[in-house]
Order: C-alpha cells, then sequence, then structure tokens
C-alpha cells in the first residue's frame, strides 16, 4: 500500500494509545482476536484457526511444526528455487541455493528433500514424479510450496500443479503447505492464491504485507490439523513475547479493511496484467529472456546474468526506482510496486528499465 498508508497510521495511533504490549499467549489483546477471527474467515474453512508471529520465516515454521504434529511424520518435501526464509525450520526447506543452508548443514537434520519446480507443462511430469518419489518412502508430513516461486524468480507454473499437489499429498495422509507470504493479500490478483487456482491447502502462511509496514505473520490452518496442538499445550509451546502484539494486529485489521475498502486485489490483477503486457512490449530486442508474473509480481529476466541484473538495479536506482534481483542464477528482476501505484509510475518506470538496459 505505499509508504505510511494513512487508514494504517490511524490505526496504529490508535492502538498505541489503548495498549502496546499484551501476552498473546496469556491475555490476548482485542486486537489480537479481531484479527485471528479475520484470518480465519479468510481461509475460508469452519474451524480454521491462526498461529500468528513477527515474519514469514515464522509462519513457516509454526506450519511446518503443525505437520509433524498432526502426521507424525517429520519429512518435507520442498521445491528447488524456493525461499522460506532463513531461521532453522525454513533453511533447511530452502532450495533457493545450497549456500545458505551449507555452514549450517549439520543442525538441519536431513529432513527435507526437495524436487524441481516446475516452470511450464513440459516440466510437470518430472516435477510430480519427484514429488511422488519423495512420498513414497512413507515418512513425509508435509509438501512445502510457492504458488508462484517470489525470490527464485517470480516463476508461474503451470495451471494443474498445486492440483497435483493436493491429489499426492491426499493419497499419504501429508499436508499441503501454501507460503503465501508474496503472493497472498492481493500480490498475486488473489487473496490466496491456492484457492483462487481452486486448491485448499491445509496451511496458509501470510506475512511481508500484512501488517502494512510492521512486522506480523499468520499460520493459517485447517481445524483439523491445527487440532493437534492441543494435546501438547497448545500455545505454550510455541510462542514469544513479542507474537500477536497489539499495534502490529491493529495495523493488520487497517491492512486487510483498506484492501476490501479500495479493491485492491482485483486492482493488482487487472493493473498488473496490462502492466506486464507492456513491459513485454518496451523491452522487446534489450536482452530480455522474458517477463513474466502475476498481478503486481512480476519478475524479468535478463541475458547477462547477475552482473548486468545488478548493474541494472543499481542505474534504476539513480532513476529512483528500488529493484531487487532474484532467481537461482541472481538474474532476474523481481518486481513487487504497491497495489495502489499510479499509473504513470508504472509507466515511467517502463520507460527507465528500457533506458538502464
Amino acid at each position: 500500500m505505499g509508504h505510511r498508508p494513512a487508514l494504517v497510521a490511524r490505526a496504529i495511533a490508535r492502538q498505541e494509545r489503548a495498549l502496546w504490549l499484551a501476552l498473546g499467549d496469556v491475555y490476548p489483546a482485542e486486537s489480537k482476536i479481531a484479527l485471528t477471527s479475520a484470518l480465519a474467515s479468510l481461509f475460508g474453512e469452519p474451524g480454521a484457526r491462526v498461529i500468528l508471529g513477527l515474519s514469514g520465516a515464522d509462519a513457516v515454521t509454526a506450519a511446518m511444526k503443525t505437520a509433524v504434529l498432526a502426521t507424525g511424520k517429520p519429512g518435507v518435501v520442498a521445491f528447488e528455487g524456493a525461499y522460506h526464509g532463513l531461521s532453522y525450520a525454513p533453511l533447511a526447506a530452502c532450495g533457493l541455493s545450497a549456500a545458505f543452508r551449507a555452514p549450517f548443514e549439520p543442525q538441519l537434520g536431513g529432513f527435507v528433500r526437495f524436487a524441481p519446480y516446475p516452470a511450464s507443462d513440459l516440466d510437470l511430469d518430472r516435477s510430480m514424479s519427484s514429488v511422488r518419489a519423495h512420498l513414497a518412502r512413507g515418512d513425509v508430513g508435509a509438501v512445502l510450496v510457492e504458488p508462484i516461486l517470489g525470490r527464485g524468480g517470480c516463476v508461474v507454473p503451470p495451471p494443474g500443479f498445486l492440483r497435483a499437489l493436493r491429489d499426492a499429498c491426499d493419497e499419504v495422509g501429508a499436508l499441503l503447505i501454501a507460503d503465501e507470504i508474496w503472493t497472498g493479500l492481493g500480490r498475486a490478483g488473489a487473496w490466496l492464491l491456492s484457492r483462487d487456482a481452486g486448491v485448499n491447502a491445509d496451511i496458509v502462511c501470510l506475512g511481508k504485507g500484512l501488517g502494512g509496514g510492521l512486522a506480523i505473520s499468520a499460520c493459517v490452518g485447517r481445524g483439523d490439523a491445527m487440532r493437534a496442538w492441543d494435546s501438547r499445550g497448545g500455545g505454550a509451546i510455541h510462542t514469544a513475547t513479542h507474537n500477536g502484539a497489539p499495534v502490529a494486529c491493529a495495523a493488520a485489521l487497517a491492512t486487510l479493511e483498506y484492501l476490501r475498502r479500495a479493491r485492491l486485489v482485483t486492482r493488482a490483477l487487472r493493473v498488473g496484467e496490462r502492466w506486464r503486457s507492456a513491459l513485454q512490449g518496451a523491452l522487446a530486442g534489450r536482452g530480455v529472456v522474458e517477463v513474466r508474473g502475476r498481478g503486481m509480481m512480476v519478475g524479468v529476466e535478463l541475458e547477462g546474468g547477475s552482473v548486468r541484473a545488478l548493474a541494472v538495479t543499481r542505474a534504476l536506482l539513480g532513476r529512483g526506482y528500488i529493484v531487487l534481483t532474484g532467481g537461482t542464477a541472481g538474474n532476474v528482476l523481481t518486481l513487487t510496486p504497491p497495489l495502489n501505484i499510479e499509473q504513470a509510475l508504472l509507466d515511467g518506470f517502463g520507460q527507465a528499465l528500457a533506458d538502464s538496459l
């Protein structure tokens, strides 16, 4: 929603005057109760439960813990090119680069196995064959997937991918965890991209945009999966002082309200599709391999590798645009503008990128 959205700023100011800190696993603040109810409703199934955290990595950690409690199986299938955070449980599932895991490998446990992430219909059979081979070992309790690779380069899988994962999980009793930290809440043109694709994940992870700039995340799951915590002490065995902090919860509630009020989810899909098409035209013949993505989540894969990509980001910074690189080779510009960005700024960026290239 851009820098310091007014609706969120007002919500923060009101909450600051009322209560800054509440130990959410003991006596939750009103704003935490309201937020968990709102997120459970967003999940779309009766009985959904919510665990709040401070970062996307926290949400993924909670999801992975839920999976082993619910299934009794410690194994996880993740994907090459995926990024779920760098605290220990998500780090074990980090397929973006082995260099992230290598220094800590002896402490990561070896419970995660990787499958290739499909970028096209041609890749789908190979990816699913790998997934099914891992599941056939009988020790996998969860498949962890980004509906679109985010830091991995905005790679959009073929339409049948999530459904194939859902079916494969159902066959062996594993949970499907959708990491929607990038794709969710409108970024990819849907409240939850997995549900927009017609697939109900057992657990959804949210973060980044949820707090409108404040630190908060959420693991939202089906009631029958989340009830596995009940016999183990519930929130008492997975908590932190600032999880569900009142100010962050108030900001998140205001963020959800603003997304609805301004209809930013549908706008992101409509404006993003038009913008991506315009970029494809503007960048033709300028050493671009592909412009891909969905909604306001766009990747521009460049010829010339990571060195050229980094040089382009520096040139763009000189023109006033902050852009990060991504992809397993570091050769993709990952574009994630505010969902309410003015069209003139998007048009100006296209010209600035063309000039930088």
